[in-house]
């Protein structure tokens, strides 16, 4: 079975990059002081601190082989292929909601990069999914729990 690929911003590979060398030095090397720590506590059969540190230790190491593997198969959105006139992965977006008026800008990233609080939506998010490969003025029907939102696309360009 082929690997997924990962279609990514070069932002976000980079991100990801500094998160990997980071878990590899700082957080194992706090966790491997902690196992330290715990150890010199004594019996570990009843010992909470190592039983937690243990469970950081694999959490590391799980996030660790995520990253590697989304960094192998990760393929780099082109700038090129960002197009001004459709919607597509690596666009900055502007819409706007149709009921309230407000506006906001978001980039459209791949799911591994997804971050909502920095503006930075899934092209597989109901609102992600909705305006992929749509022109600006187009107007766009979201499904979600509270109903449907309409947007409109107001803008389409390059991030940065």
């Amino acid at each position: 079975m082929a690997a997924k690929v990962y279609d990514m911003t070069y932002e976000g590979i980079k991100k990801l990059q500094e998160e990997l060398e980071k878990r590899k030095t700082v957080v194992a090397a706090d966790v491997a002081e902690r196992l330290k720590e715990a150890r010199s506590l004594g019996d570990l059969s009843e010992n909470s601190e190592y039983d937690d540190a243990k469970n950081a230790q694999a959490e590391n190491e799980h996030r660790i082989m995520e990253i590697e593997n989304i960094l192998k198969n990760a393929q780099v959105i082109d700038e090129d292929d960002i197009s001004k006139t459709r919607v597509t992965l690596g666009a900055l977006v502007k819409i706007r909601d149709e009921e309230t008026l407000e506006e906001q800008n978001y980039v459209l990233v791949g799911n591994k990069e997804e971050d909502i609080f920095n503006n930075r939506i899934s092209s597989e998010s109901p609102v992600g999914a909705a305006i992929v490969g749509k022109k600006k003025g187009e107007i766009v029907d979201v499904r979600t729990p509270a109903g449907i939102l309409r947007y409109k696309i107001v803008k389409i360009s390059k991030p940065g």
